[in-house]
C-alpha cells in the first residue's frame, strides 16, 4: 500500500484538529450544587473543589461579592513552591492590571490635571516614536488601546525587557504605528506602560507608589502592590503548564510588567476591588475613591467597540450581561467580571499559564451561572480534550516519519525513470510539516493577534509544539530517507550502464579479433 503523503497528513490534522474543537461542549459533569442553587461560600466551594478534582488544578484563588458584601473569598490548592492558597495568598493577576492602571489616571483626570481628550505627548513629552502621527494619541486612546500602536508594528513581548517605565518608553522611540490614532483597536501592552509612565510624570511619584496610596490603600487593599517585572513576583511568578492532561511546573521568564500586567494581590483585596466597581466607586467602608461619572466612563467603550480602559463588554445580546477582563501570564492566568444587573462581581487567578490552562475563564462559567441561580455543571479547558488528539497525532507523524524511511528504496525505486525535477516535485508535500513548524509562532500569533516566540510557545501550548516539531523532524528524515535511495538508485544505474558499455567494447574487440585471425 502506498505510504500516505504528508500533505495528506497536515490535512488530517487540521481535520482532527477542528472536530476536536467539539469537544468544547460541558463534559458529562456532575451538578455541584442543588437544583436551585444560592450563591454562597458553601456553594462556591462546592463547585471550586469539584472543578480542581476534575482537572488537576493544583491552585486557585477566588473574590465573589454582590453589593458592598463580600459573599466569598477564599484559596484552594497550593502555589508551585508547594505553598497552601489562602484568601491572603499573594497572586500575579496579569492584566487584570490594566483596569488598576486606569483608575490611576482616572483619578488625575478628576484632579484637573489631566484631560483624557489631551494628547498624551503634552503630559508625556518624551513619548516620541518614529512616527509623527503618534503626536496625536490621547490619553484616552491609550487606555482604550485605540491609539495605533500594535504588536504588527512594535512586538514588545519578543524585544529585550526594560527595567523602569522610562526605559519602556524610550525604547518605543524607532517604532512606528500600525494605524492612525483611534481608527482601529488593538490589544497591546505598550499603551499602559505609556499610561503608567504619564501617572509618574504628572503626579511627581513612582508608578507603584501612586497606585498605593491613591488607589489600593483608599480601597483597603493593604496587600496589594505593582511590581516592574515578573521576577519581582512572588516565586519569579512560577506557575504550571498542562500537557496531555498533567501538570508541570515551570518558572516564567522575566517579562517587564509595570503598568500593564504588573499587580500582585490577594483573593480579600480582589473583593474590595471588585465591591468600589459595582459601587460606583465607593469602598466597602464607603470611601469614595473616584466619582460615579468617571466609573461609567471607564466601563463604557468607545462607539462601536467593546473595549473600555481595561474592561471589555460582553457581546451585544449576551446574557447577563457582563463588563469584564482576563489577565494572562505563561504561569498563570485570571479573569474579573461584573454582572452589573446583580451588582455581583467575581475574579478568579489560577496558577496555570495561558490557553494551557485558561482555567479561570473556564471556572468562571460556573460562578456566573451560580449567580444567575443556576446549577453549574463542570466543564475542563479546551487543551484537555485536544491535547490528546496532538499526542495521537504525534505518534502518527512519528510512525509515518519510520515508515517512510523504511520504504525509501522502494519509493526510489517506483521514481527510478522520472527527472529529478519531478522527483522532487513529489517530494514536496513533505516539505509542509518543516514549513508549519518554521511558521508556528506566526500563525498562532495570527489566531491571537499577538506576537510571541516559540519559547514562549511552549509554555502557551506544548502538545502543540511537540507535535508540530514530532512531524517536521519525521518529515525531514523522509526527505533525506528518499534523497539519499534516490542518488544511491541513480548511482547504481550508471555504474550497471557503464558496465554494460564495457561488456558491448570488449565483446567488440573480440569479434574483431577473431575476423582479423579468420582472414
Amino acid at each position: 500500500m502506498p505510504i500516505p503523503s504528508y500533505k495528506r497528513l497536515f490535512h488530517l490534522a487540521i481535520a482532527l484538529l477542528i472536530a476536536s474543537t467539539a469537544l468544547w461542549c460541558p463534559a458529562a459533569a456532575h451538578a455541584t450544587t442543588p437544583t436551585h442553587p444560592t450563591l454562597n461560600a458553601a456553594s462556591i466551594d462546592a463547585y471550586v473543589n469539584a472543578y480542581m478534582e476534575r482537572t488537576d488544578l493544583p491552585g486557585a484563588v477566588v473574590a465573589v461579592t454582590r453589593g458592598d458584601k463580600v459573599v466569598h473569598a477564599a484559596g484552594y490548592g497550593h502555589t508551585a513552591a508547594g505553598k497552601a492558597m489562602t484568601a491572603r495568598t499573594p497572586v500575579p493577576v496579569a492584566s487584570l492590571s490594566k483596569s488598576m492602571t486606569a483608575l490611576a489616571v482616572m483619578r488625575l483626570v478628576e484632579e484637573g490635571r489631566v484631560d483624557l481628550d489631551q494628547p498624551a505627548h503634552r503630559y508625556l513629552p518624551e513619548f516620541t516614536m518614529a512616527d509623527r502621527r503618534a503626536e496625536k494619541i490621547t490619553v484616552r486612546q491609550l487606555l482604550n488601546q485605540t491609539s495605533g500602536m500594535a504588536d504588527s508594528a512594535y512586538p514588545d513581548l519578543t524585544r529585550p525587557q526594560a527595567h523602569t517605565l522610562t526605559e519602556a518608553v524610550a525604547d518605543m522611540r524607532g517604532a512606528r504605528l500600525a494605524a492612525e490614532p483611534g481608527t482601529e483597536w488593538s490589544y497591546h501592552n505598550p499603551n499602559y506602560f505609556v499610561a503608567a509612565r504619564l501617572v509618574e510624570v504628572v503626579s511627581g511619584r513612582p508608578f507603584a507608589d501612586y497606585l498605593a496610596t491613591q488607589v489600593f490603600r483608599p480601597l483597603g487593599m493593604t496587600r496589594t502592590e505593582s511590581v516592574d517585572s515578573t521576577d519581582d513576583m512572588p516565586d519569579h511568578a512560577r506557575g504550571y503548564v498542562r500537557a496531555y492532561g498533567m501538570m508541570f511546573p515551570r518558572s516564567h521568564p522575566r517579562w517587564f510588567t509595570a503598568g500593564g500586567h504588573g499587580v500582585v494581590t490577594t483573593a480579600d483585596d480582589l473583593s474590595r476591588w471588585l465591591i468600589a466597581q459595582n459601587n460606583q466607586g465607593v469602598s466597602a467602608a464607603g470611601r469614595r475613591v473616584v466619582s460615579a461619572r468617571g466609573m461609567e466612563v471607564m466601563h463604557t467603550p468607545p462607539k462601536g467597540r467593546e473595549y473600555a480602559m481595561g474592561w471589555s463588554l460582553s457581546p451585544s445580546g449576551e446574557e447577563p450581561r457582563q463588563i469584564r477582563h482576563t489577565g494572562e501570564l505563561l504561569t498563570h492566568n485570571a479573569i474579573q467580571t461584573l454582572l452589573p444587573d446583580s451588582r455581583t462581581g467575581i475574579a478568579i487567578v489560577a496558577n496555570t499559564g495561558m490557553i494551557s490552562g485558561d482555567d479561570a475563564a473556564v471556572m468562571l462559567d460556573g460562578l456566573v451561572d451560580l449567580a444567575q441561580g443556576r446549577s453549574p455543571v463542570v466543564r475542563t479547558p479546551f487543551t484537555m480534550k485536544a491535547d490528546y488528539v496532538l499526542a495521537a497525532l504525534t505518534l502518527l507523524a512519528i510512525a509515518l516519519g519510520v515508515l517512510g524511511a523504511v520504504r525509501a528504496r522502494r519509493w526510489a525505486r517506483r521514481t527510478a525513470g522520472r527527472p529529478l525535477w519531478r522527483v522532487g516535485l513529489r517530494m514536496l508535500p513533505c516539505a509542509v510539516p518543516i514549513v508549519l513548524f518554521a511558521q508556528l509562532t506566526n500563525l498562532v500569533g495570527l489566531f491571537m493577534n499577538r506576537e510571541g516566540t516559540l519559547a514562549q510557545l511552549s509554555y502557551v501550548w506544548p502538545a502543540l509544539v511537540i507535535w508540530s516539531a514530532a512531524a517536521a523532524l519525521a518529515a525531514a528524515v523522509v526527505i533525506t530517507a528518499r534523497s539519499l535511495a534516490v542518488l544511491r538508485a541513480r548511482r547504481t544505474r550508471v555504474l550497471a550502464a557503464s558496465g554494460a558499455q564495457d561488456e558491448r567494447v570488449d565483446a567488440e574487440q573480440v569479434f574483431v579479433s577473431a575476423a582479423r585471425r579468420g582472414k
